[in-house]
């Protein structure tokens, strides 16, 4: 579902989550801060792949709030990149 190298342009979404973690890792809560206005099934690809990915390990240690957030670039077949990995 993912893909590597160049992010094309355009995109066909944006969906932009934000993500909450419990202390072991396992996700809490999962926010749409964006949903894109065509594509709109890419929101729920998003957020699957985020709890496909759970646990992200203990983060217990660190400080509170266990939250950070993905921007996920969606190609047209619907493969994608999450913003933190595109180099």
């Amino acid at each position: 579902m993912t893909y590597t190298g160049e992010v094309p342009d355009p995109l066909l979404a944006i969906p932009v989550l934000e993500v909450e973690l419990n202390a072991d890792g396992s996700v809490r809560r999962i926010e749409v801060l964006r949903e894109p206005r065509q594509a709109k099934d890419t929101t729920q690809l998003a957020i699957d792949a985020v709890r496909r990915a759970a646990p992200f390990g203990d983060v217990s240690r660190l400080p509170r709030p266990w939250k950070f957030t993905e921007t996920f670039l969606f190609r047209d077949d619907r493969k994608f990149k999450p913003r933190t990995l595109d180099s």
